[in-house]
């Protein structure tokens, strides 16, 4: 699901008329523009940790030229003080919603932060200030999937019927201690 919402918006600069209500409209006709010396940020910052999963950003090329970004840098963190750079991306002519390239996260398939900012570094032309045209962050729908609890009693289920061996309804599939409460992730609502 779309989690933009979320969060608080900010960016280094806009001109009058093209910030950031802008560029969270649902058209693609309206933009965020900057204002100001290079590199432009947008930083996203939700008030829970959140378990990103995607993202996507508006480009076009044919309408806005020179300010199109050529090179763009994605970086998270639980904060300002401690953002790390998981990917970078560069365009040529780009045009229409492009997936973010999550290959330099590492090996968990999702991306786990407070904050995340969007850096604007180049454009293309070498122009000064640059169009965003919009730009979503998805996250796994926990309330879609089926519930551990569900799933749980669907295997004890098949256990018990296929190899006649009663299993307790309360049991676990980890082996040990069970997972203390707190530690578990955060539940967006």
């Amino acid at each position: 699901k779309e989690i933009s919402a979320l969060a608080s918006w900010t960016v280094t600069s806009a001109k009058p008329g093209c910030g950031i209500p802008q560029l969270r409209n649902s058209s693609t006709s309206l933009f965020w523009q900057s204002d100001g010396p290079q590199p432009h940020c947008l930083n996203i910052h939700f008030f829970k940790l959140v378990e990103i999963c995607g993202m996507r950003i508006f480009l076009d090329f044919e309408q806005d030229e020179s300010y199109t970004p050529t090179k763009i840098q994605f970086l998270a963190g639980m904060g300002y003080n401690d953002l790390q750079m998981f990917g970078e991306m560069a365009f040529e002519q780009p045009r229409g919603w492009i997936d973010v390239d999550f290959s330099g996260k590492g090996a968990v398939p999702i991306l786990r932060a407070f904050l995340v900012q969007v850096k604007i570094v180049e454009n293309h032309q070498n122009g000064k200030d640059t169009h965003l045209r919009g730009l979503q962050i998805f996250a796994k729908d926990k309330a879609a999937a089926p519930s551990t609890r569900r799933l749980r009693d669907e295997v004890v289920g098949q256990n018990s019927s296929r190899d006649s061996v009663k299993v307790p309804k309360r049991a676990s599939f980890s082996r040990g201690l069970a997972m203390p409460q707190w530690s578990t992730v955060p539940e967006l609502r």
